[in-house]
């Protein structure tokens, strides 16, 4: 159509065509609209008698301002009633689940005779354009990746303890494909959120110019319009990989509308089709997830004859190479050795071994997401894999001194001594509980803590609270500590059963003989 209304970038490239002396039919073909309409902007440019170099340095707004004045119609009352309205309009549908049809209802039941639905949005979206006038971002061919968490989270079953989490869902895009990456996650830390990242580079088999992430504490540690102050390991982690982080800026969710978007298609199209009354561990949940995420990778975009993979397929192209290794954020701690050979990694609240000979000796624990390694000055002394559960040990057996005679006073003979000495109920239970354990030195903390209930509870309580572990067959200091809690060692056994009430109707056991 001659004379159309097109975008401010357009205008910006006729202009600089006609610059080079081109004509309007070449200008015309090389942009994909009539001569016409190249012809009508060129005398409306000429019209405004301002240098082009400067109407060149406005912004769309502007420009478009410019070239297209609003004209000054007369306001009734039935529009005026629409334009209070939208207002605090704007300000509910920032609430989840608030829809514009909603707000027609609520505005139909304060004014009755107003427009119906149709005049409605028709205004609304002209006080819209006017109010919050938009910018058209071009996205460019391997530039960046957009990254956010979405704000509903997914529950998963965890396989060391039964417990249910919740899991945080991320979401990568990549600007120009809009091929996408979906992963939950365990939390929202730093070192979820860089293998959230990682995971993501890795499925687009390569490395944008930029990473946009939102403000989160992952990323920025502090927010800042002009210079904000990156995550140290964010940082380090964009390094490794050769590429940049430009930060979305705060409350200015249009700097990464193509990822809050995606968050939005994600809840329609991946949430919805995951099971939803069976609890999946973490592994499965994700299996489902990125089977979905196929279907929404390989579907047609609207209104055009391509899918995102046929356009990622374009852009791999453009994307930088990946780098030979894998980047590892660790994490530095001192850690002192405990009397039972291990260590505890806070964090997780998880033990692991060292070679027996450290006992007593100070540490330095370095950890990433994946591998626990622990040094003596610079000398490496032992490494495992890490296990994220809690109150739990993850022992290697050549770090165990069971064969060799103990260094430190505490073993087996030590803490069945000190039990004999206050009962042998007592002596009994913590030989069972150290039996319990595939290499003793276990299970020294938790004797130690049972055998501490003597001072504050007195000999009888623990002796009683004992034989009642005992007769349930549970035997950790947990189990001791629960039972003293409730005082449950102080009913008797004759108190806790239950006794078969008298009644003409009850036969009894005899009634069977």
């Amino acid at each position: 159509m001659a004379n159309k209304t097109i975008i401010m970038s357009k205008v910006r490239q006729i202009m600089k065509l006609y610059s080079q002396h081109m004509g309007k039919r070449k200008i015309a073909l090389r942009l994909g609209i009539s001569k016409n309409t190249v012809s009508h902007y060129l005398e409306a440019i000429s019209a405004l008698k301002t240098p082009w170099d400067e109407l060149l340095r406005l912004t769309d707004f502007e420009l478009d301002k410019l070239l297209h004045p609003v004209e000054n119609t007369p306001v009734n009352n039935r529009i005026q009633q629409l334009y209070d309205f939208f207002p605090e309009m704007e300000k509910q549908l920032r609430r989840r689940g608030m829809t514009v049809r909603k707000q027609f209802e609520l505005f139909k039941k304060q004014h009755p005779e107003a427009y119906q639905e149709t005049g409605f949005y028709k205004y609304y979206k002209m006080w819209k354009h006017r109010t919050y006038p938009t910018m058209h971002i071009e996205h460019k061919v391997g530039d960046k990746m957009y990254v956010d968490f979405a704000g509903e989270k997914l529950r998963y079953v965890d396989h060391h303890t039964g417990e249910i989490m919740h899991a945080e869902v991320f979401v990568a895009i990549l600007g120009w494909s809009q091929y996408v990456y979906v992963e939950a996650m365990r939390n929202q830390t730093s070192e979820e959120f860089i293998a959230g990242c990682e995971h993501a580079l890795h499925f687009f088999e390569g490395v944008p110019l930029a990473l946009v992430p939102d403000n989160l504490k992952s990323a920025v540690f502090k927010a800042d319009k002009y210079e904000p102050e990156l995550n140290v390991n964010f940082a380090a982690f964009a390094e490794h990989y050769g590429t940049t982080i430009l930060p979305a800026r705060a409350r200015k969710p249009q700097d990464k509308s193509h990822v809050e978007n995606m968050v939005k298609i994600c809840y329609q199209k991946i949430y919805t089709n995951l099971p939803q009354n069976e609890l999946l561990t973490l592994e499965n949940l994700n299996k489902n997830i990125w089977l979905n995420q196929i279907n929404l990778n390989d579907v047609k975009l609207t209104g055009k004859e391509t899918s995102r993979k046929d356009r990622w397929l374009l852009e791999v192209t453009s994307l930088h190479s990946l780098p030979s290794t894998l980047y590892q954020m660790k994490e530095i701690k001192q850690v002192t050795v405990m009397k039972n050979g291990h260590v505890l990694l806070h964090e997780d609240k998880h033990y692991y071994s060292v070679p027996y000979q450290l006992i007593g000796k100070k540490l330095r624990l370095q950890y990433s997401r994946s591998e626990v390694e622990l040094y003596d000055k610079y000398e490496l002394v032992a490494r495992h894999a890490r296990i994220r559960s809690a109150h739990n040990y993850t022992t290697e057996p050549e770090h165990m001194p069971s064969t060799h005679k103990y260094i430190s006073e505490w073993n087996p003979a030590f803490f069945l001594e000190k039990a004999k000495q206050i009962d042998p109920i007592v002596e009994h239970y913590i030989g069972q509980v150290l039996a319990k354990k595939v290499h003793p030195e276990q299970a020294y903390k938790s004797c130690q803590g049972i055998l501490s209930f003597m001072s504050k509870v007195g000999k009888d309580r623990l002796v009683k609270a004992c034989s009642r572990a005992t007769d349930i067959g549970y035997y950790n200091y947990k189990t001791i500590e629960d039972i003293l809690k409730k005082h449950m060692d102080k009913y008797d056994d004759e108190s806790l059963s239950l006794q078969m009430p008298v009644h003409e109707n009850i036969r009894g056991g005899g009634y069977y003989q």
